[in-house]
């Protein structure tokens, strides 16, 4: 009974962080105006369904929404860390990733110095993964 509960409170706890991404996502680019780059539509591709299969997973108390969240939070999660890297390492800024619009290079927020959208992206993934591997573990607790 314990672990359901647990798997239960993982899958919500997951299903909100990709919920404040997706809004976040919504926030910068609709509301505050920022053009998002060719990266931050990879990313966007790979978090936004997070959010609907999460909320599907979480209502229906399914864990095995993991084996379709993984993989995507695991792809979206190093797409954030290299648009991050494009961001603050001078070296990796030469890339050219973004050939049109908006340069991926471009911080249209950098709070404290180091928390960019990309960086804010990335801790979403990261903590979706942590939870999906906590979910994980729990589940073959049970059998």
């Amino acid at each position: 009974m314990k672990d359901v509960n647990m798997r239960q409170l993982y899958l919500y706890f997951a299903w909100i962080v990709s919920v404040v991404a997706t809004l976040g996502s919504l926030y910068f680019s609709q509301i505050r105006g920022f053009i998002p780059c060719e990266l931050c539509w990879y990313q966007r591709i790979l978090m936004y369904p997070l959010a609907l299969i999460l909320g599907i997973g979480t209502f229906q108390n399914d864990s095995s929404v993991k084996k379709f969240v993984l993989p995507m939070a695991i792809i979206g999660w190093c797409i954030s860390f290299y648009h991050y890297l494009v961001q603050k390492v001078p070296a990796f800024s030469e890339i050219k990733p973004c050939v049109s619009g908006v340069p991926c290079s471009a911080q249209y927020i950098n709070w404290y110095g180091f928390i960019t959208i990309p960086f804010l992206a990335l801790s979403a993934f990261s903590i979706i993964i942590v939870v999906m591997i906590l979910l994980k573990s729990t589940n073959q607790e049970d059998k």
